[in-house]
């Protein structure tokens, strides 16, 4: 488990990724990552603690929110299919980037193949 896993740590995992846009669409307090055009990750850039709301499979959200106090079902979100963590030293760093990816991956899989990132 890492020491600390904050905003800086998402933005970097989510800007790795190809083909993605980092964009403030809800206004200046919250960036949204997109994957040709689709959201996968939506993060506050303000206030404590900071959040990050995913994409997640319905089964998997729910074994998630079962299993930390930190993973909550997805804030202004489908509670079914996106979940919201809270960010900061509890956090386990090795997850928060899997969780990352795995949304990511959802949502590049539900685009037409010629879409689909390289």
């Amino acid at each position: 488990m890492s020491e600390f896993y904050g905003r800086d740590d998402v933005f970097a995992v989510c800007a790795g990724l190809p083909a993605t846009t980092d964009e403030t669409p809800f206004g200046p307090e919250i960036s949204v990552y997109k994957v040709v055009g689709r959201v996968f990750a939506l993060t506050t850039l303000d206030g404590e603690p900071a959040r990050v709301t995913l994409k997640a499979d319905p089964p998997h959200a729910e074994a998630l929110v079962r299993g930390y106090d930190w993973i909550i079902p997805g804030y202004h979100m489908n509670k079914r299919h996106w979940v919201t963590i809270t960010l900061g030293e509890h956090a386990d760093g090795d997850l928060v980037t899997d969780l990352i990816v795995n949304s990511y991956e959802l949502v590049v899989a539900g685009l037409p193949r010629d879409k689909r990132p390289g």
